[in-house]
């Protein structure tokens, strides 16, 4: 199930006192689906998770080890994570959604074909870096390409290849070709698959599984998105040894405020920076800008700098709201 004797879970637990040891499979709204190693069974969250106003980073995840009661099937705590998957929920409260807890690998699934959004993996990568764990991105489909093709669409995601990420193209329907993934899926690894729905997902989950455990449907023609067919994430045991979570299509990824734009694919644009006459340059009209320079020498793509900027804009705004919350702490602003 992925239980490392090396990771901060098997210290704390080798310190409490009581309690059972299991992994989180599922959550639900009415509680959770755990595993202790020889089977899975529902249990009960602790009363306070179940209040709207309790944090949602303090409730278990799915990926998360806990400990259970010894004499009934109730959640104790949950143990120290690492590799924490998370995003900002819809709203103006940057309030987080955990995703997977205790994961090794994100495999970011994209499709190639209109799926495929260079834009949208950069921000990917941003949300992977702030996890601690290792980026794969898998660019599935490549069985409705040409070679040519492919190597471009590779070549056009060399900087997140550059900042330490693999990337893999392969066909989710063929079992040869998913094999590639299987060293980075082995014995005590927990990987948990994202993407956009119609990606490939669940036809990925069936090939690794090696049977039709997921639904599919077909994408639209028009512009190739597709219905959900994952409703909740589940952590599933691979016959190569790992764990793989699956989770239902993602349709807006916003930061949490708490990631950095290191080493996330913009480290060409950051090198340019430094290299600026002013410090505050602003990469528009600034004499002496190196980002500019770069860009009218086509070293530079814009869309990349646009979506760097973006980016920021987001990270800084997501921060002043972090901090706001803080200062009024939990309750909120005082009311006069």
């Amino acid at each position: 199930m992925g239980w490392r004797d090396d990771a901060p879970a098997a210290t704390a637990y080798a310190e409490a006192n009581e309690g059972r040891l299991a992994r989180v499979t599922e959550q639900h709204r009415s509680g959770y689906i755990v595993d202790d190693g020889e089977r899975e069974f529902p249990v009960q969250a602790p009363a306070p998770w179940t209040r709207k106003s309790f944090p949602p980073e303090q409730r278990a995840a799915v990926g998360d080890w806990v400990r259970l009661k010894d004499d009934e099937d109730l959640i104790l705590d949950w143990l120290p994570r690492f590799g924490l998957l998370k995003r900002a929920a819809a709203g103006e409260h940057y309030k987080q959604q955990l995703i997977a807890a205790n994961i090794d690998r994100v495999l970011v699934v994209c499709g190639l074909d209109g799926d495929f959004n260079p834009r949208r993996l950069e921000r990917y990568l941003v949300l992977v870096r702030g996890s601690g764990a290792e980026a794969v991105f898998v660019l599935t489909k490549a069985d409705q390409l040409g070679r040519a093709d492919i190597d471009m669409a590779v070549e056009v995601l060399q900087s997140l290849e550059e900042a330490g990420a693999r990337i893999v193209a392969l066909n989710a329907r063929s079992l040869e070709s998913v094999s590639v993934l299987h060293p980075l899926l082995g014995p005590g690894i927990t990987a948990v698959l994202v993407g956009s729905s119609g990606a490939g997902k669940s036809t990925l989950t069936n090939a690794l599984l090696g049977i039709e455990r997921q639904k599919t449907n077909t994408v639209r023609a028009n512009d190739s998105r597709g219905r959900h067919t994952t409703t909740h994430r589940a952590l599933l045991r691979l016959p190569s040894g790992g764990c793989l979570i699956d989770t239902p299509g993602m349709r807006e990824l916003k930061l949490t405020g708490e990631e950095t734009l290191d080493r996330s694919g913009f480290d060409r644009i950051e090198e340019l920076a430094a290299q600026c006459r002013f410090r505050d340059c602003q990469h528009e009209r600034e004499p002496g800008c190196a980002v500019q320079s770069a860009l009218e020498a086509d070293e530079l793509d814009p869309g990349a700098l646009a979506n760097y900027r973006k980016l920021q804009g987001e990270l800084a705004q997501a921060r002043a709201v972090v901090k706001q919350r803080e200062r009024q702490g939990p309750r909120g602003p005082k009311r006069r």
